[in-house]
């Protein structure tokens, strides 16, 4: 299944795509894409029901970030090697783990704020993995077990946040308002056969920045997974964003950072696209 939410942004239905690829409504069968609708049991149910008989949604609404906000949004840090490389970072012996904000994550086709202060911002596309079960020490073995699903997250960076603000901690680059573009969708784990296998892109003004794979992860989504859960309890909901291949503006010399105008699009192979254009700062309400 291919499961969305979409509507104005803060009051987001729960639908899902069809095998023709047309919007279905789910609001008179659960009440959002979240932790308590990605059991495995609800995921179930969701899965035996007749689409056609769904209501279908008209004209093109927005989309929102696919899962509602979690409790956690977990990030992996340099876990493609060539990505490390072109940043002039050690390769990392063990997962590298920090967090972005819960209300850094939007729609998928949103816009991309940069911050006030910012000079240096960056794109990053990766794959996130949405956790369907309480996940707490688990082995990698076992892990996938525990997921709901798959999806498309653009992890937004600013660089000068991130390095030389943070003193060493990377949340303050990583964090900011609109920063997360989740989906379009969560592709459940069923329809993705080898989620080692799957091709990712990313294009700034049309230009390709980044080709890359989930095969050349240093640490696979099984072993994320497994090594997260070792340290904090995930519960269903949270979406951990795993890493990106190389690449990203810091990696040019000289970098080429995101600026307002900017239309950034990119993509995983099954799991689908996103689409954002960089915009001046808003001050805060």
């Amino acid at each position: 299944m291919k499961l969305v939410r979409y509507g104005p942004a803060g009051k987001e239905k729960p639908g899902l795509i069809d095998a023709d690829g047309k919007l279905r409504d789910l609001s008179k069968k659960i009440k959002d894409i979240d932790g308590t609708t990605l059991a495995p049991a609800v995921l179930a149910m969701l899965k035996k029901l007749d689409t056609k008989k769904l209501p279908l949604v008209k004209g093109k609404p927005r989309l929102g970030s696919c899962v509602a906000k979690p409790s956690q949004f977990v990030a992996i840090g340099l876990n493609f090697i060539d990505h490390a490389k072109e940043t002039g970072s050690p390769i990392p012996e063990n997962p590298i783990v920090f967090f972005k904000s819960p209300g850094s994550m939007v729609g998928p086709n949103d816009n991309v704020m940069v911050p006030r202060n910012s000079t240096q911002l960056d794109w990053e596309v990766e794959l996130g993995i949405v956790i369907g079960r309480k996940a707490s020490y688990v082995d990698k073995k076992d892990a996938l077990k525990y997921v709901a699903g798959y999806c498309v997250i653009n992890d937004v960076s600013e660089r000068h946040f991130q390095l030389k603000m943070g003193a060493s901690q990377w949340s303050k680059g990583k964090g900011c308002d609109t920063f997360g573009p989740t989906g379009p969708w969560m592709v459940t784990r069923d329809e993705i056969k080898e989620v080692q296998n799957l091709g990712m892109w990313l294009d700034v003004n049309g230009v390709r920045r980044q080709t890359g794979n989930t095969r050349t992860m240093i640490f696979g989504a099984a072993e994320v997974v497994a090594d997260v859960s070792q340290y904090m309890t995930l519960l269903p909901g949270d979406v951990i964003t795993t890493g990106t291949p190389p690449g990203v503006a810091m990696g040019m010399k000289p970098p080429e950072w995101l600026k307002a105008g900017d239309v950034i699009t990119l993509g995983i192979d099954g799991l689908g696209a996103q689409k954002q254009k960089v915009v001046p700062a808003k001050g805060r309400k």
